[in-house]
């Protein structure tokens, strides 16, 4: 896999100012009390929420300390750390919590031992549980934290705080670095909770989602119009969404317009039945493509049907058909689930 897409760790900061401070208050208060913009935090009964590792634990106590070791330049350092959803799918859930805890602490520390701080830094981290708001693979488990960092760090050498700086040039880019060990970090990490094959693991697993999206070599199974009234083949498929399920809905091309080309077309997948088995959703994908006889709205239809079945009851459905070894190619378009 690209490692680089293996975990995001993204930098920002807040001017030592009224409205910095004010900036900075607000996102302490949103990391507090919301897991995601649209989701409120599931535990906030006490100090627990924040990991203390020398900024505090309270909106009050870590926006003191902001201003108490802000610098000339930032009053504070946020950073985010999130692993590739796709990769947390790997970990047992119950330990995913303890894997990102233990990645972000690694991740902190390894990143400025690099830089030669050895008296280390003071930092803070909540903890957030969203789910995932992909459109090809919404509602995922989507573990990560939220790290407060000083405007200013202990010089041993000099006997005092100095600014704390990221450097992007020739000579030192710290962002480049806090990437590196942020990819090196997170490949032991996996490899500890995974296991040694978590990279074929992951390989395989893409390329099947490439060889799902072969599916638009066949003819279009009908066609859908968009918002702007512009009309759009679709292709009813499946794709996998981690080891062990498979989501049943369409491709179809999406607007990816970037300055370099916009005119540029990306291919999506929509999903219409999730968290079926693999070898369910292949089954009615292939129903469900010949069933909707060219019509979108009978393909929605269709697969809220079926999303409206329990386990027991889609088997028993495919049974009715006739199992997984008869060709479904022959059924008649008037087929109702």
């Amino acid at each position: 896999m690209d490692r680089k897409q293996m975990c995001v760790a993204n930098l920002q900061y807040k001017k030592p100012s009224d409205d910095g401070a004010k900036q900075s208050k607000n996102l302490l208060r949103y990391l507090t009390y919301r897991e995601s913009r649209d989701e409120a935090a599931r535990h906030v009964a006490g100090r627990e929420r924040w990991v203390d590792h020398g900024m505090g634990c309270s909106v009050a106590e870590i926006a003191q300390r902001c201003d108490d070791l802000k610098s000339e330049h930032v009053l504070t350092f946020s950073l985010v750390c999130n692993p590739n959803p796709d990769l947390m799918a790997m970990v047992a859930p119950e330990n995913r919590e303890q894997f990102v805890r233990e990645l972000t602490e690694s991740m902190v520390n390894g990143f400025f031992d690099e830089r030669g701080l050895d008296t280390g830094i003071e930092y803070s981290y909540v903890l957030h549980h969203r789910l995932t708001d992909d459109p090809q693979a919404p509602g995922l488990h989507d573990p990560h934290t939220h790290i407060v960092l000083p405007g200013t760090v202990y010089d041993e050498e000099h006997g005092q705080r100095v600014p704390l700086f990221f450097s992007r040039n020739r000579k030192v880019n710290h962002i480049d670095l806090l990437h590196d060990v942020t990819e090196r970090t997170m490949a032991e990490q996996v490899e500890r909770y995974v296991g040694p094959d978590w990279e074929q693991r992951y390989d395989k697993l893409a390329a099947i989602r490439e060889q799902e999206r072969q599916i638009i070599d066949d003819e279009p199974h009908g066609m859908m119009v968009d918002d702007k009234g512009e009309s759009w083949d679709i292709w009813c498929g499946t794709r996998r969404t981690d080891e062990q399920q498979t989501a049943v809905g369409f491709y179809r091309w999406y607007a990816a317009a970037t300055e370099d080309d916009p005119d540029a077309l990306r291919l999506e997948f929509r999903p219409l039945a999730a968290g079926l088995p693999h070898e369910q959703a292949a089954f009615f994908a292939q129903v469900l493509a010949q069933a909707m006889n060219g019509d979108m709205d009978k393909l929605k239809e269709l697969a809220g049907l079926l999303n409206g079945m329990n386990a027991e009851q889609r088997t028993a459905l495919i049974e009715e058909i006739g199992g997984f070894e008869q060709s479904t190619r022959n059924i008649s378009p008037d087929f109702e689930l």
